[in-house]
């Protein structure tokens, strides 16, 4: 996973998210919703984008 910062509906603070506070992830066509919990102790979500096939880099494995 990864860190991002996240607008709390409940405290009202842009906030950073760190990967060890996530408590579930779901792919979606739209990318990855995930669920954790603020820093003031609010259950929140996050619609994470998903990264666009012609967005990635082709490599030789």
């Amino acid at each position: 996973m990864f860190m991002f910062t996240h607008d709390c509906s409940a405290c009202d603070r842009t906030q950073l998210i760190f990967p060890s506070m996530i408590t579930g992830a779901t792919r979606t066509d739209a990318g990855t919703q995930v669920t954790f919990e603020c820093w003031c102790g609010a259950p929140q979500t996050a619609l994470r984008g998903a990264a666009k096939r012609e967005d990635r880099e082709m490599v030789a494995a």
